[in-house]
């Protein structure tokens, strides 16, 4: 199942108590105060993971704790750190503070991890309120709290290429010939329910990754089919790829009501790239006068054919380098 969007409540480990503690050996009556400190509490850390591709785990784990620190002991001895409670996530993840709505971490590195909860710091031993005028204090200060907190957690897909199009525009069909992935083929709308990400490799050594977005209607901009729902996930790919049915009486509006439901939901995805595609170029039919209005700006591709597949390959790669 593709999970995208979740809340958790997160609470870093409290610091651990600082000891009252006085030195006692044969031969030193008078050891004076040696208590340590308390550890420092485990922070909750979020993790990115190129392995993982959606926030189902977190999803049914609502709840994260890292551990407390422990207490301070005699001769000096410091107590022992909480472990961290690390949270793996996508790469291409959001963390929010919910209340704010402030983004706290955008990981879109594998490997990289932000601490999001500060564990709390141990409190001091007796041993650190020792002075000329207290050769025997008696006090320790106890840890302090972690932090906590409810955020919402989101992940946007991080792809080079989004495809856009209505549904049935061959979107799914594009992806599974170009790439591995293997998305839901089928006649009739909405196949597409969640985002199938594929690896297209030309050259030698080359390869980029594409996206296929469900298909979006007039209207998804403001919630209307699946749209707002995906949308987002528009937002982080470097080209976007218009695919428009050749059987289509009216491509020259189609791709209008596409680009003006892209713009609805973030003006500023006008700055990205885009390519557009006649796609079925194998089934025979009576193109209307409306393709002439762009005529020039359409590359006609067919993934059955396989007819100027490679021609649109080399221009993704070229406008995402």
């Amino acid at each position: 199942m593709f999970i995208d969007f979740t809340e958790v409540s997160l609470s870093a480990g409290n610091g651990g108590k600082g000891a009252v503690s006085f030195r006692r050996e044969k031969y030193i009556p008078l050891g004076g105060p040696d208590g340590g400190d308390g550890g420092r509490g485990g922070h909750i850390i979020f993790k990115a993971d190129s392995n993982l591709r959606t926030l189902q785990d977190i999803r049914y784990n609502r709840k994260y704790r890292a551990e407390n620190g422990f207490s301070g002991g005699g001769s000096r001895k410091t107590g022992r750190s909480g472990k961290d409670k690390i949270i793996k996530v996508p790469v291409g993840t959001l963390i929010i503070e919910k209340l704010s709505k402030k983004v706290i971490g955008d990981l879109t590195q594998s490997g990289e991890n932000i601490i999001i909860c500060n564990g709390g710091r141990g409190g001091k031993g007796n041993i650190r309120f020792k002075s000329s005028t207290n050769q025997a204090p008696r006090k320790a200060q106890p840890g302090e709290s972690g932090e906590s907190g409810s955020y919402e957690i989101e992940l946007k897909i991080l792809a080079d290429v989004g495809l856009v199009g209505l549904p049935n525009a061959g979107k799914s069909t594009l992806l599974a010939h170009l790439s591995a992935a293997k998305p839901k083929i089928a006649d009739y709308p909405f196949t597409t329910l969640e985002p199938n990400l594929g690896i297209v490799k030309y050259g030698e050594y080359n390869s980029f990754v594409m996206a296929d977005i469900p298909g979006l209607i007039e209207g998804a901009s403001k919630g209307k089919g699946l749209g707002i729902q995906f949308l987002k996930h528009i937002e982080r790919n470097k080209v976007l790829l218009y695919l428009i049915d050749s059987t289509d009486p009216h491509p020259f509006k189609t791709f209008k009501t596409l680009e003006k439901e892209v713009l609805d939901f973030n003006p500023d995805l006008l700055i990205k790239p885009i390519l557009i595609c006649r796609t079925k170029a194998d089934i025979e039919c009576d193109l209307s006068d409306e393709w002439g209005k762009f005529i020039n700006k359409v590359n006609v591709i067919s993934s059955v054919s396989g007819e100027g597949l490679d021609s649109i390959i080399s221009k993704l790669s070229k406008k995402i380098r």
